[in-house]
């Protein structure tokens, strides 16, 4: 172990990651029906998932924003069913690993597991097809511990326009205007990732509480839609926000974004959707890059987005979201959740300073749902 490797376990046992992005409750509904003891998390399931226990340890996480994701071409009643269904998922896992797992509805609960040794779980809706139009729906899912919802997921909805989507608003409709003012009445964080740059602009222009970007990275070194321009990050200071960059291959890497279109295409030659983790899934994945390798991501190229992130923003609005569990391919020495210490060495090793590091594990992210907060209780 290097001298920074070892640096950065010290400064993850100290300030360990919030990260805001894990897939996990999708892929325990997809591999195996929610069926805990088939995927029991607190052994090693590295065969089959990004994610468990052990190795969220190993990485240093202390605190994780579990994704209730559902799929955008769910609608309707049938979203909402799935994002409860997703929501009691988390609940169980929480449930069935109280040494390890904490549910955290505040800052305030996120430090206290810190103190106590465990992993703060938070939830956040991946799209706002999960609402179903309904700001009832929205109070719920807050009632029920949601603390973000991604305002869209890759297709545009009644009220805003996706990145990778065509846009039917150009940004945010009226009532797109008014999810976001009921969003920060309720102390639910705005998540921008996967929105259109002009849905993004809107709700910086609308909010009065801090954003997020869950999981994205810089357009200006990627330019994939799915990541932030450099006049939207520049707001971010005013806002109060963070964006927590990614680690996706095909949205940190040029090359391999292009590479993802043709094994996103061969999937659905295959009839499969292009997030398919279960096996079958991965097996056409696997064999489509053996065929053709994939061009390979590192944390060097994920610490080259955070190195431009805050060049633009300032350090107080970085933040990290792996989306683990959510992407058929990882960066190498970010294969999975054990590698967080490889991205805070590689940082260590351009000079970022304990302090700055320690506001993009813990800090920001703790300081932006209390942020959040603050705005709802007036």
């Amino acid at each position: 172990m290097s001298s920074s490797q070892e640096a950065a376990r010290d400064l993850l046992a100290r300030w360990p990651v919030v990260d805001g992005h894990n897939d996990l409750p999708w892929a325990l509904r997809e591999q195996v029906s929610y069926d805990l003891d088939q995927r029991d998390i607190a052994t090693d399931q590295s065969a089959h998932l990004h994610t468990d226990l052990p190795r969220l340890r190993a990485g240093g996480v202390g605190a994780q924003f579990w994704s209730v994701y559902v799929r955008s071409d769910y609608a309707g009643d049938k979203a909402v069913t799935a994002t409860l269904e997703q929501i009691d998922v988390v609940r169980q896992l929480v449930a069935r690993y109280p040494d390890a797992l904490r549910l955290a509805r505040t800052a305030d609960d996120m430090e206290a597991a810190r103190a106590e040794g465990r992993i703060a779980s938070l939830m956040g809706a991946e799209g706002g097809h999960s609402i179903n139009n309904s700001l009832g729906t929205l109070r719920a899912l807050y009632e029920l511990g949601v603390r973000y919802m991604t305002l869209t997921h890759n297709d545009t909805i009644d009220w805003a326009d996706s990145a990778t989507d065509e846009p039917r608003h150009h940004g945010l409709s009226p009532f797109g205007e008014e999810v976001v003012r009921e969003m920060n009445r309720c102390g639910m964080l705005v998540d921008l990732s996967h929105v259109s740059a002009d849905t993004m602009r809107d709700a910086l222009r609308v909010s009065t509480a801090p954003v997020i970007f869950s999981h994205s990275s810089a357009r200006a070194v990627c330019d994939h839609p799915r990541n932030i321009p450099d006049d939207v990050l520049a707001q971010l200071p005013a806002n109060g926000g963070v964006a927590m960059a990614t680690f996706v291959p095909k949205f940190v890497l040029p090359a391999a974004g292009e590479w993802t279109l043709r094994a996103d295409e061969n999937m659905r030659a295959h009839g499969l959707h292009h997030l398919d983790t279960t096996e079958a899934g991965m097996t056409v994945q696997r064999a489509f890059e053996a065929a053709h390798p994939r061009p390979k991501a590192t944390a060097a190229t994920v610490a080259d987005h955070l190195d431009h992130m805050r060049e633009v923003a300032g350090v107080d609005h970085l933040g990290i979201g792996g989306d683990f569990d959510g992407t058929a391919f990882t960066p190498d020495g970010l294969t999975d959740v054990a590698g967080y210490p490889n991205l805070i060495a590689e940082l260590l090793d351009r000079k970022w300073s304990e302090a700055d590091l320690a506001k993009l594990t813990w800090r920001n992210a703790v300081r932006v749902l209390r942020g959040a907060e603050s705005v709802a209780l007036g």
